[in-house]
């Protein structure tokens, strides 16, 4: 968990014109295990400034902590590079990776973000002084005597935000990311909204945690201990002024500004959520985009990665895993285990320092040949279950020169009647399957990109006392009649899938609004282990039915109209051993992670009714619903 913090969290290297100096040591107890750390140490490392104001632009001043290379107790007299991480989270918690990387020739700076602990000025989730903090950081830093003038920036989730809003500035002195599980492409896309919907229990989670975190008084540190996260998930929606996070009008506001506003305009295009908009003018510099398969951001991680790497000349890099949120150094995601290989244990030093020595300090190493695409590609395991209870899923790293990988043929399955998923397309011409959804019961959201309290990562698909609203006698999702299931019959043989995921999905409903979602799972069979098999979630999305077409204003459904719904779950790789099934559930919610439409038509956030919908999926010749999966070329 200690890791998992620290990737949420982000580093940076800084020199300054100090108070007093204090020396840093590590704590050996808390350092990487012998073998794992390998980068030489050249220097001690002493903390020559905590909570210096660095100033910014409009006055306010960011409380930074900064470590430079050392011997003797005195900082040593030469030019280095300097990382920075500016963070939400309490820069104090970085301290022990700032010494790290002082020791091994970099200056550290670790930075309070704007309202943040001890750094002046309000904090919010959504402002583009944020990015130009970071902008006015990087250049102070590099004018500093003890910088070589060169910048360069790491960081975890919100960290990651950082980095990528300061670079759309183009600070002339910042020269190198690597954007771990955060360089998010738009927020209105995933990872706030998500096509239209809201990602409620993330928000949720988020907002509870940190305003736990930052009580400063005890009778609301005790209310926030005294009430639960997921005891309000019932409460659909909560209004405000009416729930625990009115005690702090800044959280609650956040939470209930990014619910109601709905619609994409000039509020989503804010640099800090939305790179995609400022693409054009961000700086072009050596990036490294890293994701998890099941991680919420990983739809902006493949897109940045391509994106940029069409309009810029710098090279640009995607590492995509097996892992959950920030879960770069564990071998597996929920209760699916990879294998050892999987992890990357060395992720927050040696990796970040053959990185930064190549692209800020010019040493020859790894990196030159480093391919532009590698990723793990998940299955190839036994199905067993490991020591630890969790089914080996196994998996390889692949490299590649592209996204998605050259050779790929995209191949359609479609939907039949009888619940078979197949090549073939069905010959019927008024083949349907209604089920009646009602949003008072949805559907609980077992792992997936679901981040925060709502356990992310890989899970068997049936409910579970840890997934809340799930109940007893906890049968599997496929049993609910509101959950459609088309799966093909065992395979015959190994099927690989490598890239971006897309369902076509004819259907209509019977009220104004209704929300469709679409889970690509790998369906295990029955053994020893797993009696009844082992449903694995691989990857899902969901898209409201108002924004079907158009995000920047709601377009209500005609009651009993055929729609074409265009669902796309994340990218995902995986091996479909032979003997298991490929399926696909469609439903119409996946709740806490998203909010459940009522199906009234009502501003979003504000209605007062539920009702119940009547979905009826078309699959045939005439709307033949399917999925597109990508093949992908031979193993090399």
């Amino acid at each position: 968990m200690r890791l998992i913090l620290l990737c949420t969290l982000a580093l940076v290297l800084t020199g300054a014109r100090l108070p007093a100096q204090v020396a840093a040591t590590a704590d050996p107890s808390r350092m990487p295990p012998p073998g794992w750390v390998s980068s030489p140490k050249l220097f001690d490392a002493i903390k020559v400034a905590t909570d210096f104001l660095m100033p910014t632009r409009d006055g306010k001043r960011m409380a930074t902590d900064i470590y430079r290379p050392a011997r003797n107790g005195a900082p040593v007299a030469e030019r280095f590079p300097v990382l920075l991480n500016r963070t939400p989270y309490n820069k104090t918690s970085l301290a022990e990776l700032a010494v790290f990387y002082a020791e091994r020739g970099y200056v550290v700076a670790l930075q309070d973000a704007r309202g943040r602990y001890k750094s002046e000025g309000v904090f919010s989730k959504v402002q583009p002084i944020d990015a130009t903090d970071g902008y006015d950081a990087i250049e102070w830093l590099a004018k500093q005597s003890y910088s070589s003038g060169k910048v360069g920036m790491w960081g975890t989730s919100f960290a990651a935000h950082m980095e990528a809003g300061a670079a759309q500035y183009n600070p002339p002195s910042l020269k190198s990311l690597v954007l771990n599980m955060g360089g998010m492409s738009n927020g209105w896309d995933h990872g706030v909204r998500y096509r239209g919907t809201y990602e409620m229990g993330r928000q949720l989670t988020w907002a509870w945690t940190q305003l736990l975190a930052d009580a400063r008084t005890d009778d609301v540190k005790a209310l926030m201990t005294k009430e639960k996260a997921e005891n309000w998930y019932s409460v659909q929606p909560m209004r405000r002024g009416l729930n625990p996070l009115s005690v702090d009008s800044q959280y609650e506001g956040w939470y209930f500004d990014f619910f109601e506003h709905a619609d994409y305009d000039a509020y989503w295009k804010d640099p800090m959520l939305a790179w995609d908009e400022h693409y054009p003018q961000t700086a072009d510099i050596p990036m490294m985009q890293v994701g998890g398969w099941y991680d919420i951001f990983l739809a902006g991680t493949f897109k940045n990665f391509t994106e940029l790497r069409r309009l810029k000349k710098s090279p640009q890099y995607v590492m995509v895993g097996p892992w959950k949120h920030g879960g770069n150094n564990l071998p597996y995601a929920g209760d699916v285990a990879f294998g050892d290989s999987a992890a990357i244990q060395d992720f927050l030093t040696d990796f970040h320092m053959r990185w930064f020595d190549y692209h800020l300090k010019g040493v020859k190493n790894a990196v030159e040949s480093l391919a532009p695409v590698r990723l793990f590609v998940m299955g190839t395991g036994d199905g067993r279950k490991d020591k630890n209870g969790r089914l080996m899923h196994g998996g390889y790293w692949r490299s590649a020169d592209q996204w998605p990988l050259a050779g790929t043929k995209l191949v359609s399955y479609y939907f039949h009647g009888d619940g078979t998923l197949s090549p073939t397309k069905p010959a019927g011409v008024s083949a349907t399957t209604t089920y009646t959804f009602d949003p008072r019961y949805p559907v609980p959201t077992i792992g997936g990109g679901a981040s925060a309290r709502l356990k992310d990562g890989a899970f068997n698909q049936r409910e579970d006392p840890r997934f809340p609203p799930s109940q007893a006698p906890w049968l599997p999702l496929r049993s609910r009649a509101d959950v459609v299931v088309f799966q093909t019959e065992p395979l015959k043989e190994d099927m690989t899938i490598i890239g971006p995921i897309t369902v076509k999905l004819f259907a209509s409903a019977t009220t104004v609004d209704a929300d469709f979602t679409a889970k690509l799972v790998d369906v295990y069979p029955s053994s020893i282990d797993w009696p009844g098999g082992f449903d694995m979630n691989l990857t899902d999305a969901i898209v409201r039915g108002r924004y079907r077409a158009t995000r920047d204003h709601a377009v209500m459904l005609t009651p009993r109209k055929v729609y074409e719904f265009t669902i796309e779950p994340f990218p995902t790789a995986n091996v479909f051993k032979k003997g298991h099934r490929i399926r696909v559930d469609v439903s119409s919610s996946n709740f806490p992670r998203f909010d459940v439409n009522p199906n009234t038509g009502e501003p979003l956030g504000r209605n007062r009714r539920m009702i119940t919908t009547d979905i009826t999926i078309q699959h045939n010749a005439t709307y033949p619903s399917h999925i597109v999966l990508p093949l992908a070329p031979a193993r090399p």
